[in-house]
Parts: C-alpha cells; sequence; structure tokens
C-alpha cells in the first residue's frame, strides 16, 4: 500500500480547509438570497394585494354610489308612477263625474224641450169641426167654449153665459161666435132678461145670416119680442123665418106659433 507523504499532508490540508469555508460561505450566501428574493415576493404580494383591496374597495364604493343612485331614482320614479296614477285617477274620476254631468244636462234639456214642445203644441190652434164649419182655434178657446156649453146643459145657465162672454171677448174673431152669440141669447131668455137675449139673437143674425142655427135664432127672437109685448114685431120675425128657411124645423115651428097670433 503506498504512503502519503507527511509533508504533502500538512499542505494539503489548509487548501481542504479553505475550500470548506469557501463551501460553506456560498451557502450561506445562497440562503440569504433566497430570503431576500422571498421577502421581497411577499411584499410585492402584500403591496399587489393592498393595491387590489383598494381597487376593490374604490370599485364597491362606485358600484355601492351607483346602486345607491339607481335606488334612489328608482324610487322617483316610483313615486312619480305613483302620483301619475293617482293624477290618472283623479282626472278619470273628474271625467266620469263630467260625463254624468252632461248626460243629467242633456236629459234636463231634453225634458225641458219636451216641456216647451208641449206648451207649444197646447198653444198652437188646433183644427176645429163644429156645426158645420172647420176653423182653427186655440187649445184654451177650445176648452173654454166646451165648458161653457157644459155648464148651459147641466143648467148653469149664469155661469156659462159669463163664460161665453169672456170667450168673445178674449177671441173676438173666434170660430165659435156664432154659437156663443145663441147660447148667450138662451141663457139671458132663461133668466128673463129677454132685451138682453134679443139683442144677442139680433147681432148673430146681423153678423152671419147663413149660420146653422140662424133659423133657430130668429125663432127665439119672435118669443122675446112676444115677452116684450111686440107682437107685430114677432109676426113679422116669424114671417121672415118661414120665407128664408122654409125647410127647417124652425119654420115648421113658426107656422104654428103664427097660426096662433092670428
Amino acid at each position: 500500500m503506498f504512503a502519503v507523504p507527511s509533508v504533502l499532508v500538512r499542505g494539503a490540508l489548509p487548501v481542504l480547509l479553505c475550500a470548506a469555508s469557501l463551501q460553506a460561505g456560498a451557502g450561506m450566501f445562497d440562503d440569504e438570497e433566497a430570503r431576500r428574493a422571498i421577502l421581497d415576493v411577499r411584499q410585492k404580494l402584500e403591496t399587489q394585494r393592498r393595491d387590489t383591496e383598494l381597487r376593490l374597495a374604490d370599485i364597491v364604493a362606485r358600484q355601492t354610489d351607483e346602486l345607491t343612485g339607481l335606488r334612489r331614482s328608482l324610487q322617483d320614479l316610483q313615486n312619480q308612477l305613483e302620483a301619475n296614477a293617482a293624477e290618472t285617477a283623479k282626472l278619470r274620476g273628474q271625467i266620469e263625474q263630467l260625463v254624468r254631468d252632461l248626460g243629467e244636462a242633456q236629459r234636463r234639456q231634453v225634458d225641458a224641450t219636451k216641456a216647451v214642445d208641449e206648451r207649444l203644441r197646447k198653444l198652437e190652434p188646433v183644427k176645429v169641426s163644429f156645426e158645420g164649419a172647420d176653423f182653427l182655434a186655440d187649445p184654451q178657446e177650445k176648452r173654454a167654449f166646451e165648458q161653457a156649453l157644459a155648464n148651459f146643459r147641466k143648467g148653469e145657465f149664469d155661469t156659462a153665459q159669463s163664460a161665453l162672454m169672456d170667450l168673445l171677448s178674449r177671441y173676438p174673431q173666434s170660430g165659435y161666435a156664432n154659437a156663443a152669440l145663441f147660447w148667450i141669447g138662451n141663457a139671458k131668455f132663461v133668466g128673463k132678461d129677454y132685451k138682453g137675449a134679443l139683442a144677442s139673437f139680433q147681432k148673430l143674425l146681423a153678423q152671419d145670416a147663413a149660420y146653422v142655427r140662424a133659423p133657430e135664432a130668429l125663432l127665439a127672437l119672435a118669443n122675446c119680442q112676444l115677452e116684450l109685448k111686440d107682437t107685430a114685431g114677432a109676426r113679422k120675425t116669424l114671417e121672415s123665418l118661414i120665407a128664408d128657411y122654409a125647410r127647417s124645423e124652425a119654420a115648421d115651428a113658426a107656422k104654428e106659433r103664427l097660426a096662433r097670433l092670428k
């Protein structure tokens, strides 16, 4: 076996120790660098984390503000919609009331128009056929005459006479004028107002000798004259009746009465 000289051994020992020292220093340097690198990475990560958190916080804050503004806008919109709905309901109620008022006004107008038409119809002349004559008469005029005649037939002679005289005063051109004079004369005769009856019959015959009751009026006139003791006048009246209205029933009665006067 080969033996290493001691001189070499002593010379190599410092070299080995130096190499070992260098190797140990190199190991220590690598760990420190690694630690520094790790710390640096950690610091960067921490910085990034804080920056990220700050950005996120800022984003969250902005979004929170936007959401708050959006909620406020939505609430304002909701309030506006509710206000609009309330205003719409109010307007709808007003419109419905206006429609009801309009309908009521139209109904009143229709009723008023009907009432006016009815009054006008009551005032408009109506066609009357009476005693063979056709004429127009005021509705009130017609009712007044018919009522007066009804009173006469019930024996209410004074009432009938007053009504007929009022009729002639209100309607001097009435188509009932001849009949009114005739019945006034009869009412006066019944009341023994022979002069008044005589005047009424004379007026009737003077204004319309063709009146359908003219023969009866002449006969009644002769009766008035007889009651007034005017026999000559009565005889003349009866003779005129027989001559002018020979075919009438009044003429037959006049012949009989004239015969008694002789």
